[in-house]
């Protein structure tokens, strides 16, 4: 699931390394945009990681099916592969 790129943006206090910050500003990163940038990426990942937990049943259920049956397609790949007519 996306972020809503243009929803309001709000202030937050953080705490941040000094020396880094000091850095960053130097080079002027802006400090705004790569935060909003990880975190996105992070919420990405983390909800990607919670989809594959909450379905794990189903996708063990599928791979099971899968490997005592094969899948939907097998004869017809190995008959094209081959030459063979179904």
């Amino acid at each position: 699931m996306a972020y809503e790129s243009t929803a309001v943006k709000k202030p937050v206090n953080l705490s941040v390394n000094s020396d880094l910050l000091r850095q960053a500003k130097e080079l002027k990163v802006n400090v705004s945009q790569v935060l909003e940038v990880a975190l996105a990426s992070q919420v990405k990942r983390l909800r990607e990681a919670q989809w594959l937990e909450d379905n794990k049943e189903a996708i063990d259920a599928y791979n099971r099916h899968v490997e005592e049956n094969g899948l939907w397609n097998d004869a017809w790949r190995d008959a094209l592969w081959s030459g063979k007519e179904l």
